[in-house]
């Protein structure tokens, strides 16, 4: 399942921009090319699922809102053989940030059914040495 899906892309950025970032024939054939579409989109989800698979079970039954426009401004990004706009970059920036505070739990993903890995330790664990204090161990302090 794909994140970010090409309508969703010709969606938020507009066909034409798809049109321009993926016709890449020899002779421009002015429609969008699906397969540089899908090879830039499945890029974007091992990335995302990369950062997710440690704290979701993958894969998600749903693509909530978040991680469709995370994956969208990712897939946009990698269209771009040449150098991007400014606002592609930040969207990018932004959105790689983001993933990193999805995987660190400070931005929680809310779906039914994924459920944050538990991580086995938690808490405070303290050990030491005993404390023999009996009448026999303090002969001479008292």
């Amino acid at each position: 399942m794909t994140y970010a899906t090409q309508n969703d892309l010709a969606t938020r950025y507009g066909t034409s921009l798809l049109v321009e970032l993926t016709d890449r024939a020899e002779e421009p054939t002015g429609e969008i090319d699906a397969q540089v579409v899908e090879k830039a989109a499945s890029g974007t989800d091992a990335l995302i699922d990369g950062y997710l698979q440690g704290r979701y079970v993958l894969p998600m039954s749903e693509t909530p809102p978040l991680v469709r426009e995370l994956a969208e401004a990712i897939t946009i990004y990698k269209l771009h053989r040449y150098t991007p706009s400014e606002k592609i970059v930040d969207e990018h920036k932004a959105a790689l940030v983001t993933l990193d505070k999805v995987a660190k739990g400070v931005v929680r993903l809310p779906i039914a059914g994924v459920e944050p890995a538990v991580k086995p330790g938690k808490g405070v664990r303290v050990t030491d040495r005993e404390r023999p204090l009996t009448a026999a161990s303090l002969k001479g302090f008292i």
